[in-house]
């Protein structure tokens, strides 16, 4: 088959397309057929080897496609069914072998390229909103990078709650897709004292809670945004990780409470993630739930998509063609 296969870490350059074995079917998995795979910031760490995997590697922790063959202890799944997963690597191939406890089966109504598209990054913005924070009508929330893939997706989920979302994000045409995905508030990066001008929009109160994907460069005017007790969850880190940190820092800023979430540890059994997704597509099934596809590369183009998504100058998704 072929396949996207890292032989050693480093740029995007190290996704060379080459002919490999394609996997056989184990107890608990299956065999897809690939149709579409998701590029995530994870794809990138773990190309890079900030997340250190054994080589050689087929990246891409998210896909969809159709079930080929189905191994031994696997129940609830067909040969043919229409399926897409997240968590699980080998996206970026023909055909990946994934453990059935990150399946979800996709509804008729939702498209394989739509699917792979929002599930990663719509199952991350809802932990976030349903179980990390759970947040409230009347609560204020910033959502910083709103314009990429999980900020748009999280701006739309926290607005349908009844929050007021304050959201960042780097240039005036992002801006405008996340004031039209609901954002109350957008702020540039650029414009002086980032905390400062959150706690303007909000009457000069700090925030409930910060979402942040960004990391190294806005880290620390997220925990001057918030209100005494108020959350800072820093689930990603597109601009480099963060400095370590002094407890001392989070009594000194209002008692504050900090989490590094992971999505492996919000869909852990097989009711969690059927939840999850099920509400998920649903949401999008009824048009509460807009999923923005910026590009579409084929498999052999990986190393332009991962260049594109590390120039933060997309905004929503970018996906890898694979099938037909």
């Amino acid at each position: 088959m072929k396949a996207i296969e890292i032989q050693e870490f480093g740029g995007p350059e190290v996704l060379v397309l080459r002919d490999t074995v394609r996997p056989g079917v184990e107890s608990g998995h299956v065999i897809v057929k690939v149709h579409t795979a998701g590029i995530n910031f994870i794809d990138v760490y773990h190309r890079t080897g900030f997340y250190k995997n054994p080589l050689p590697l087929i990246p891409g922790m998210e896909g969809s496609g159709v079930i080929e063959e189905i191994g031994d202890g696997v129940e609830g799944f067909s040969v043919g069914d229409r399926v897409a997963w997240s968590m699980s690597p080998g996206a970026y191939a023909e055909y990946a072998k994934v453990p059935a406890r990150v399946l979800s089966k996709v509804p008729n109504f939702i498209g394989l390229d739509q699917a792979a598209a929002v599930l990663l990054q719509g199952l991350t913005a809802h932990y976030l909103v349903r179980s990390t924070f759970e947040l409230k009508p009347g609560q204020t929330a910033v959502v910083h990078a709103a314009a990429g893939g999980v900020g748009l997706l999280l701006v739309q989920m926290a607005k349908a709650i009844g929050a007021t979302i304050i959201a960042t994000t780097s240039t005036e045409e992002k801006a405008s897709l996340v004031k039209a995905a609901g954002a109350d508030h957008v702020l540039l990066y650029e414009g002086g004292d980032l905390a400062a001008r959150v706690r303007e929009c909000n009457g000069g109160s700090g925030v409930d809670v910060v979402y942040d994907s960004v990391g190294a460069s806005t880290f620390a005017s997220s925990l001057k945004s918030l209100k005494p007790r108020g959350m800072l969850v820093t689930f990603g880190q597109s601009s480099g990780p963060v400095t370590p940190l002094s407890p001392l820092e989070l009594s000194g800023n209002g008692s504050l409470y900090l989490t590094r979430p992971n999505l492996a540890h919000y869909m852990q059994t097989r009711e969690e993630v059927d939840w999850r997704s099920k509400e998920l597509f649903d949401s999008v099934a009824s048009g509460k739930l807009q999923v923005r596809i910026d590009s579409t590369y084929p498999l052999s183009e990986a190393a332009a998509a991962h260049a594109a998504l590390e120039s933060r100058a997309t905004a929503g998704k970018l996906i890898l063609r694979v099938g037909d």
